[in-house]
């Protein structure tokens, strides 16, 4: 199955468009490999994907579906590694956390 419709099945991107934009933008990688929109997907692949705010996911790929369907049933189409959900949470933190940081600097530096 294409990559494209596939990365739209699992609910990476809202459209195909958007899933084809990023695939032609680099921002997805199929077994180390930049993927072009019509590569085929297959079960046991490892994908990068990095969507346009900068997060980026590695996952491998555990089923196939050619239907956009609820999250929960997108969900059981892959499966994130370890590294890459805490790279995310990392991330988030620092993003959430960093100006709450900064906001103390200031208020220690007029103590």
């Amino acid at each position: 199955m294409r990559i494209d419709k596939w990365l739209w099945a699992a609910r990476f991107f809202k459209t195909r468009s958007l899933a084809i934009k990023a695939c032609e933008l680099g921002r997805v990688e199929s077994n180390g490999v930049t993927a072009k929109p019509a590569r085929e997907v297959k079960v046991g692949d490892t994908l990068k994907i990095r969507m346009e705010g900068g997060t980026e996911f590695v996952i491998g790929v555990l089923a196939l579906s050619e239907m956009r369907g609820p999250a929960a049933v997108a969900q059981t189409l892959y499966q994130e590694t370890e590294a890459s959900r805490e790279t995310r949470m990392k991330a988030a933190e620092e993003r959430k956390g960093g100006a709450g940081d900064l906001g103390k600097c200031f208020l220690s530096a007029g103590d």
